[in-house]
């Protein structure tokens, strides 16, 4: 295999892993904690990432669009099961269990930040390598902790949402969920490709995250002492 590829897969590749099997295990972890022992069982909480990893959600999806250079970044695991009945408190917990992923992935793209301090103690030949390897692990992490915080189930925020809200609004939004995939995925490529073809393009998931993520990313990297 040609190293140019190899690079490209390290360098792509291993942050995407990272973030999508972290958060993954994160919301086990947080079940469990909070009395669903699901995950558990099912043998979900691991840091093997072939124990979370959806070909099409996260190798497939995610690498066509950063070959092609997308304004975004979009991708998903095998999603932890979860039992909200058996949590101790259902609607809160749900919450604090959906919050652990976007959570963890923030904290992944701090320490990925942080990591560039520690560059210079690497060979000058890897340099190039492992800035861009960082570079990527804090956009993905970023990127996929605030899209899973849009308030649509069966995304987290939608989770976060249903468990925080009143009645009167969380049941009309938890009734989304059946829709939710299909709402995103019309949002993500039918309504660019769309308004593309109609000469005026629209991508309503990049318009949303544009800003918060420049937000998120300044933040860190003040954090980080990077800025």
């Amino acid at each position: 295999m040609d190293f140019d590829v190899i690079l490209k897969v390290f360098v792509m590749g291993v942050p995407i892993i990272l973030a999508v099997t972290l958060h993954e295990a994160a919301h086990g972890y947080v079940a469990l904690h909070y009395g669903d022992d699901t995950a558990l069982r099912a043998g979900r909480l691991t840091l093997n990432p072939f124990a979370h990893v959806d070909m099409i959600g996260t190798i497939l999806i995610p690498g066509i669009l950063l070959l092609t250079g997308a304004p975004f970044l979009f991708g998903y695991a095998k999603p932890v099961p979860v039992n909200f009945d058996r949590l101790d408190h259902p609607r809160l917990d749900m919450a604090s269990v959906a919050l652990a992923g976007p959570l963890t992935n923030i904290f992944l793209a701090f320490v990925s930040a942080f990591a560039f301090h520690l560059i210079d103690f690497f060979p000058s030949s890897w340099a190039d390598s492992l800035h861009q390897a960082l570079s990527m692990s804090v956009m993905i992490n970023v990127t996929l902790a605030l899209f899973n915080m849009i308030p649509l189930p069966p995304l987290d925020g939608g989770r976060v949402a249903v468990g925080l809200l009143p009645n009167l609004l969380a049941e009309p939004l938890a009734r989304l969920e059946r829709y939710g995939m299909f709402i995103l995925f019309g949002l993500i490529f039918f309504v660019p490709f769309v308004t593309q073809k109609l000469g005026n393009q629209i991508d309503p998931i990049s318009w949303l995250l544009h800003k918060p993520r420049e937000i998120v990313l300044m933040m860190i990297s003040k954090l980080a002492g990077i800025a």
